[in-house]
């Protein structure tokens, strides 16, 4: 029973296959469609622009805003990485990006400031102020994202909170968190002005209290109380100074022993510190007439004659008149001897004037203050070391009678005492400060040439080979598809259409000719010579029994197209 239903459900596919087969021009149209679905195909691949990275890294509400988008375009896209990365038409990456940004897309969850234009009425102060924080965020992350090597960048801030006690203050900070671009690091430099862009932006926020990591993890920033060494600007300050110094010695030399007989290295000391100097200093007083006066006081009191103030000062002299001082134990001699000293006292007094000056002058001080500042930067310590090559004779060999080849020799003394001069000057040498030189004439080893890359190993012929071939293969694959499929196609078209134009050729030639046959029906047999001296019904006549004869070997081999072709005669010749 199977094998009657397996037999019956492949009688269909067998009579189609057989159509199929019968009707050589259903073949000719499928090969012909292939082959040109395959040059059209090997064009386009040749033809297509390279697809480059529109982004990367997108989030998925992102990614799928960007899609509708390029589908609403129009625009053809791959996805690579592992679906990380959405690939467009090379010529079409910037224009896209343009396009896009000004869409608001991708939107990577950086929301800026335009959040605050959408408030809702009656908003709290506590949402309010996380809308400022959220904005704030954003901006400070568009703003790093938009440095060259960084790819996206996200932003936490910890806003200070203010309190009337300052003990209860807390300062602000900040964590940034950068994803960078594949193969790019950032300088110290680099990293140090995004610290102080951050911290410039927020207000209470120190340039220590913000924390700066990469997407593996590593920490970018210095810890507090870190990074007192140098940095990447000043050892740039460093190497620029000994590229200009080292580049004027070998110019200065240049000339002399020529560029390439010329080596030399400059190390320079440089004092990054900052201080400052304040002195006071005071001189001693001038003298008087060239001295300053500051103040001057002066007091004088005459009384002219009369009675002056007698005895010795203290309680004695202030007693009244007519009363006895107080008993003072002493001997007898003693006391004649201060009555003695007391009675001479007033008769001096008695006779002299009073006068009384006091004089208080204050001159300037001689007083200095200097404050210094001294800048950073400052060279310490030069030490440089130039290496000189032999020089070869002034004199040509051929003017020497010397066929030799000329042999290089060191320099004299004088010469190299020049040349250290001239080195000297160059690089601003200074015994004060400790500089360091040293000239040395010495053979220079020259290196082996470099034998030169094969012609096949050169990027640009690659490059242009590469392209040839792509060109060259469509041209293969177009040969062979043309010689492999349409050409037999198309023999065995003609091959089968030719007979039957010939039957409907021969068959009206003979309704409207006529031709002399013999008694038996077939044609007379003649060689070529007779055949072209014969008549033209004659020559007629031969040809329609070639034909004949080949239309009957035809119905013998092959039934079928006869009866297709009776076929077709009898639905031409159907009034209906």
């Amino acid at each position: 029973m199977s094998t009657v239903i397996q037999s019956a459900g492949s009688a269909p596919l067998s009579k189609l296959i057989t159509k199929l087969r019968n009707n050589p021009l259903l073949a000719l149209i499928i090969g012909s469609a292939m082959a040109i679905a395959l040059i059209v195909a090997l064009v386009m691949w040749a033809t297509r622009p390279p697809y480059r990275v529109l982004f990367s890294n997108l989030s998925e509400t992102d990614g799928g805003a960007i899609i509708n988008e390029l589908d609403s375009r129009g625009v053809p896209y791959q996805f690579a990485a592992g679906g990380n990365a959405l690939l467009v038409p090379g010529d079409q990456v910037h224009t896209l990006r343009l396009q896009l940004a000004e869409k608001g897309l991708p939107h990577a969850g950086n929301v800026g400031m335009e959040l605050m234009e959408h408030q809702a009425f009656g908003i709290s102060q506590f949402a309010e102020q996380i809308n400022y924080q959220r904005g704030l965020e954003g901006e400070l992350a568009r703003s790093i994202s938009s440095l060259g090597p960084v790819a996206n960048a996200r932003v936490h801030l910890a806003l200070a909170k203010d309190s009337v006690f300052v003990r209860d203050r807390k300062p602000a900070k900040a964590s940034v968190v950068l994803t960078l671009e594949p193969g790019r690091t950032l300088g110290d430099g680099q990293i140090a002005a995004m610290i102080h862009l951050v911290s410039s932006s927020v207000p209470d926020l120190t340039a220590e209290d913000v924390t700066v990591i990469d997407q593996l993890g590593h920490l970018l920033s210095s810890p507090a109380g870190q990074g007192k060494g140098l940095d990447s600007t000043q050892l740039d300050y460093v190497a620029t100074v000994e590229s200009t110094l080292r580049q004027r010695i070998e110019t200065i030399l240049a000339p002399i022993v020529g560029s390439h007989n010329v080596r030399a290295q400059v190390t320079a000391q440089v004092d990054f510190s900052a201080h400052e100097e304040t002195a006071e200093h005071f001189a001693p007083n001038q003298p008087p007439n060239e001295a300053a006066v500051r103040s001057r006081q002066t007091s004088l009191d005459v009384d002219g004659k009369g009675n002056l103030a007698k005895g010795i000062p203290g309680a004695l002299s202030n007693t009244p008149p007519g009363t006895a001082p107080s008993p003072v134990e002493s001997s007898p001699t003693e006391a004649s001897k201060d009555e003695a000293t007391a009675n001479q006292q007033g008769t001096a007094n008695s006779q002299s004037e009073r006068m009384r000056r006091d004089d208080v002058i204050n001159y300037e001080l001689d007083h200095q203050v200097s404050h210094i500042q001294h800048q950073q930067g400052q060279i310490e310590r030069l030490t440089a070391a130039v290496v000189i090559n032999y020089i070869l004779d002034e004199a040509p060999a051929e003017a020497s009678g010397n066929t030799e080849t000329q042999k290089p020799h060191p320099l004299d003394d004088a010469q190299l005492a020049q040349i250290e001069k001239l080195v000297r000057q160059a690089m601003g040498y200074s015994e004060d400060r400790g500089d360091d030189l040293v000239v040395v004439n010495r053979p220079f080893i020259t290196p082996p040439e470099e034998a030169p890359l094969p012609w096949w190993q050169n990027s640009d012929l690659q490059r242009l080979a590469m392209e040839i071939g792509r060109y060259l293969l469509i041209g293969l694959a177009i040969l062979f598809v043309y010689r492999r499929l349409l050409r037999p196609v198309v023999r065995h078209y003609l091959e089968t259409t030719a007979p039957q134009a010939n039957l409907q050729t021969q068959v009206g030639a003979g309704d409207d000719s006529e031709i002399e046959q013999t008694d038996d029906g077939e044609a007379p047999e003649e060689d070529d010579a007779t055949y072209a001296r014969a008549p033209s019904h004659r020559r007629k006549a031969t040809t329609y029994e070639q034909h004949l004869n080949e239309l009957r070997e035809m119905a013998q081999e092959d039934p079928r197209l006869v009866a297709m072709i009776v076929r077709g005669w009898m639905n031409d010749n159907d009034p209906s």
